[in-house]
């Protein structure tokens, strides 16, 4: 599967973002699909996860309660919405999908196989 991350862009503290990774060659509804993001000098972190049945969702401590991540399977992309957006934030963020991520693996980068190319985010104060 071919992933394509898009939505980025920068806006100030507070504000809102809605990224969204498109797939293309297979159906993503298929994949366990995941937000990571790297900011300068950083290691690349999870963010958050969507698993194929019911759709269970997952967080980083730190994204809880502004991050929603969702699937919409007519169009066959997943969807990062960020609210309350803070300096923090500022990252390149991207898009990763995997058939084969058990539980233990949904917050590792080892357990995603394609990845995006990333979209960056940032967040002024």
């Amino acid at each position: 599967v071919q992933l394509q991350a898009s939505g980025g862009g920068l806006v100030q503290a507070g504000a809102s973002l809605r990224l969204s990774c498109a797939a293309s060659g297979r159906t993503l509804r298929d994949y366990v699909v995941a937000w990571f993001r790297q900011a300068p000098g950083k290691e690349r972190e999870f963010v958050a996860a969507i698993r194929r049945s019911q759709g269970h969702t997952y967080y980083a401590d730190s994204v809880k309660e502004r991050f929603a991540i969702s699937r919409d399977n007519a169009k066959n992309t997943v969807s990062l919405q960020m609210n309350s957006l803070k300096p923090e934030d500022t990252a390149v963020y991207y898009c990763a999908a995997d058939m084969g991520t058990i539980l233990s693996a949904v917050r590792s980068i080892g357990g995603y196989k394609n990845w995006g190319q990333g979209t960056q985010v940032t967040v002024s104060s």
